[in-house]
């Protein structure tokens, strides 16, 4: 049974099964259109407003730290919630099943592209998925901004970075490292243009109690141990450079 159930906005939702969980990212690797931004605004939906297995504040702090992180930030942001809630199994569930539908879809359509892609139907296809992907992108962009941005100086160090990007070719390391020197030094020198309390009411609306909510405590197997942490590196490590050396040989 799904989380759906009758919730007011001081009862928490009941604890989810890692069963429960796998149909959920099951689900999200066949809807999930609209690349980073489309994802991310899909499991705000979904996770924060509908289901509640985890509070804005908790989202929006996972956001921040897997989009300094190299990599897909949308495939780790689920990775990371699914190991928050289900510890190893549900972070391996979360990020597998969060890209294989997508690959299969990816080959099908590869598929016709190449089968059927000088049809004029197909063709037509084709064209008309390409405004309302940019539609998804540019509303998800929006709705995910509007929350995380909560004052002036952060949606002008926003827009600053996109013209970096965009209009000046700066490289992205080089902005995300700008952007939290910025931050940094602002908050010393002028704390009150750098708060992220008050500002916009969207940014601070609570959707109710959630699984994991603002003050629920860190979980056991999340807190930080150096002997974990020592694990984790030699396990990430093997799972490189095994396939590397596979390479390398052949």
């Amino acid at each position: 049974m799904d989380a759906k159930q009758h919730l007011t906005d001081d009862t928490a939702p009941a604890q989810i099964s890692l069963m429960q969980a796998f149909w959920y990212w099951l689900k999200l690797g066949f809807i999930s259109f609209g690349g980073p931004a489309g994802q991310i605004a899909i499991m705000h939906h979904d996770l924060v407003e509908k289901k509640r297995w985890i509070s804005e504040k908790r989202f929006l702090h996972a956001l921040n730290y897997c989009m300094v992180l190299p990599g897909p930030e949308a495939q780790q942001l689920a990775t990371y919630i699914g190991w928050l809630m289900h510890r190893t199994w549900g972070g391996i569930l979360a990020g597998v099943l969060f890209v294989l539908p997508s690959l299969f879809i990816l080959i099908l359509l590869s598929w016709l592209y190449i089968a059927f892609g000088d049809v004029p139907l197909v063709a037509g296809l084709f064209y008309g998925i390409k405004p309302a992907v940019t539609a998804i992108v540019v509303h998800a962009a929006h709705r995910i901004g509007s929350r995380a941005l909560k004052n002036n100086m952060l949606w002008a160090i926003a827009a600053a970075s996109f013209v970096a990007i965009f209009a000046m070719n700066v490289p992205f390391p080089a902005i995300v490292i700008g952007a939290a020197l910025i931050g940094y030094f602002g908050g010393r020198l002028s704390p009150e243009h750098f708060k992220t309390g008050g500002g916009h009411g969207k940014a601070n609306k609570s959707f109710g109690a959630a699984l994991i909510d603002d003050d629920t405590p860190t979980p056991e197997h999340a807190r930080f141990r150096w002997g974990g942490l020592i694990k984790v590196a030699i396990t990430g490590g093997l799972l490189w450079l095994l396939p590397m050396a596979l390479l390398t040989l052949h």
